[in-house]
């Protein structure tokens, strides 16, 4: 078997690649539909409706439990990884996208004509809701490819 086929044949890591791709064209399509404008940047970016972080390490965690069990450590890793980003997601990184904000608001105030390559990306974080509705979505993928 070849390495490319042994990657694709790969439940755990098809299912954490595809619970990341859907959520991210999920977003994108979201944002389409609430902004009536189609961003590109969306289909790689962060923040937004689903969380593609949540989505990534909830099908890798729950295709583990399918494949390996719960008892598994691999499992046990997994998980905990899921529940350090997802926190991350909701508190570290939106925090950081709220501070982003108000630095690039002050600086326009202060200087109007700043280019707008310089201002800081506010789309950083995640709303519990978007964290949550990015955890089912890996999870029903996982179970999608895994069962």
């Amino acid at each position: 078997m070849t390495v490319w086929n042994q990657i694709i044949s790969n439940q755990v890591l098809v299912s954490a690649a595809l619970a990341w791709l859907v959520a991210q064209v999920l977003k994108t399509l979201i944002n389409f539909i609430s902004t009536k404008s189609f961003s590109v940047e969306r289909l790689w970016g962060s923040g937004g409706m689903p969380s593609s972080h949540s989505a990534t390490v909830t099908g890798l965690a729950a295709s583990i439990a399918i494949t390996e069990g719960v008892s598994s450590p691999l499992f046990a890793v997994a998980t905990m990884f899921a529940f350090v980003v997802m926190y991350d997601a909701i508190n570290v990184r939106q925090e950081a996208g709220k501070h982003a904000k108000w630095i690039n608001l002050i600086a326009t105030s202060l200087a109007p004509d700043i280019p707008l390559e310089t201002k800081f990306k506010e789309y950083l974080g995640h709303t519990p809701l978007q964290v949550i509705m990015g955890a089912l979505l890996g999870i029903a993928v996982a179970m999608g490819i895994c069962l």
